[in-house]
């Protein structure tokens, strides 16, 4: 037998026994997660018109730009989840001639509509938490840059809105249950919000 048909047969007897071998293929996997335990602390700073309960595994640090330009006030804060890659930006701003309440409205539905190029949905709902602070509470499904956005207001004085962003690719299914554990911190924010008379 000649080289030539030695290595076509061996050839052929790989490719049949190939053929005839069962394979399954692997689902895509993600890096286990180790959660910390639930607990939180209280957010009030002197001067701030604003409270809020928020995780002990976070870290609030004062945002004082906002692309690059300098933030209307100072209470603009971000909340950093370093563990996760994730930080809930906090914008606030005083109703009134300069912040208009409607154009205020219209602007948070504006910036949570730039997602309907990625998002397949957005949800909306009402909300009132148990010091009757009101807003809207938006879920975006799909691969977005941010999946939670909200805002709270009095209707007169007050107007906050914070997004939970993560510092990677948008990809809804690897995010997914890291989005699930941060929105009951963003739900307990929420719950335990309440304004501050300023001095």
């Amino acid at each position: 037998m000649s080289k030539i048909a030695a290595s076509f047969f061996f050839i052929a007897l790989v490719f049949f026994y190939a053929c005839n071998s069962s394979f399954t293929p692997k689902p895509t996997g993600y890096f286990k997660i180790d959660f910390p335990s639930k607990k939180y602390q209280l957010f009030q700073e002197p001067g701030y018109p604003y409270s809020f309960e928020y995780p002990v595994y976070a870290r609030i640090t004062k945002d004082s730009t906002f692309f690059g330009e300098t933030t209307e006030n100072p209470w603009w804060i971000n909340i950093d989840f370093p563990q996760f890659s994730g930080r809930i930006y906090i914008s606030y701003k005083q109703i009134g001639a300069q912040n208009n309440f409607d154009t205020l409205i219209r602007d948070a539905f504006t910036l949570t509509g730039k997602h309907t190029s990625k998002a397949y949905s957005i949800d909306d709902s009402l909300l009132v938490n148990p010091y009757n602070v009101e807003g809207v509470f938006f879920k975006v499904g799909g691969d977005v840059a941010t999946a939670n956005q909200f805002f709270l207001t009095d209707s007169s004085r007050h107007f906050l809105r914070g997004a939970l962003y993560f510092d990677a690719t948008p990809n809804e299914d690897s995010l997914n249950i890291v989005n699930q554990f941060l929105m009951e911190d963003v739900k307990h924010l929420i719950n335990s919000f309440t304004w501050r008379k300023q001095p």
